[in-house]
């Protein structure tokens, strides 16, 4: 068995080296299909990693009317605090809302200051507790909504659970587009391996003449396909990295600061395995698919 093994990778790499061309452009078919699939991987693990934290740390605040008293004010602060769900409430005046708006919106400071009165609303800042039941919070907030004195609530985990079903769709789609790639690289492979074995028909003749079992005819290819497949899903996982990397030193100016980059990571390296080795997989399914036709060479 390890001689067999032995004799198929050296045949395979032969093979690769007499038609290197043909084989750097498998390679890169390859690598391409799974530069997509890792890229849309990165992409979303990411997204749902930082909406899983968002989520952890989800709010609901609470607008007050400029026109609510000091009762009706005290009443939503007692009914926020006495939920089970809620961890801590904070008020906000609407003096602390326009120091917290300039904080955050320096460029629109100024527009602020011409304005003949402070158009920010006074609020309660709900959070939450870890591990809340999402429908049990909703039925809070529509409590807090129809409170008097209430002008509107801002559930933050409604939209933050949109953006994760959204980042469930980005992968969805992004896998269909990696799988139409992969297809595709699978019938490059097939065809460069076709084409060694046309340059060897002579030698593929003499071996069925003389009795060579099939597996012998055919290993070299199925090994010459995954050879290719491994060293595109490399070449695809290399250069990923490198533009993570790039994108990641870049993200706090084009992120606006929404998302801290220190937190961005790469794939785990069970995913980073599992891509080389489906590349592996890809390759030699199309090696497999070009050593079918051994037999129709001399026909």
């Amino acid at each position: 068995m390890t001689r067999a093994l032995q004799y198929f990778f050296d045949e395979a790499v032969a093979s690769l080296l007499r038609g290197f061309r043909t084989a750097l452009m498998a390679v890169a078919t390859i690598a391409a299909a799974f530069l997509v699939l890792g890229g849309f991987l990165v992409l979303t693990t990411n997204m749902e990693r930082v909406f899983a934290r968002w989520q952890e740390a989800a709010e609901f605040s609470i607008y007050l009317d400029d026109r609510v008293t000091q009762e009706q004010r005290e009443a939503i602060l007692k009914t926020a605090q006495s939920s089970s769900l809620v961890a801590a409430v904070d008020a906000v005046t609407k003096e602390q809302a326009l120091v917290r708006f300039k904080q955050s919106f320096g460029a629109l400071a100024q527009a602020t200051a011409e304005m003949p009165s402070n158009p920010l609303p006074a609020s309660v800042e709900v959070r939450l507790r870890p591990g809340a039941d999402p429908s049990a919070v909703e039925a809070l907030a529509t409590q807090m909504a129809s409170a008097p004195g209430v002008s509107d609530v801002r559930y933050d985990r409604m939209w933050i659970e949109r953006l994760m079903n959204a980042a469930s769709m980005v992968r969805m789609w992004g896998l269909a587009l990696a799988a139409l790639l992969v297809g595709a690289a699978a019938l490059t492979v097939a065809s460069v391996v076709r084409l060694a074995m046309v340059a060897r028909r002579d030698e593929i003749h003499i071996m069925q003449l003389v009795g060579a079992p099939i597996a012998y005819i055919r290993g070299p290819f199925v090994v010459e396909g995954l050879i290719q497949g491994g060293a595109g899903a490399v070449v695809a996982v290399v250069g990923l990295w490198m533009v993570f990397g790039v994108m990641r030193r870049s993200a706090a100016s084009w992120l606006g600061g929404a998302v801290d980059p220190a937190s961005l990571a790469f794939l785990p390296l069970s995913m980073v395995l599992g891509l080389v080795l489906a590349g592996m997989g890809v390759g030699s399914l199309g090696g497999l698919i070009a050593a079918r036709g051994t037999r129709e060479i001399h026909q």
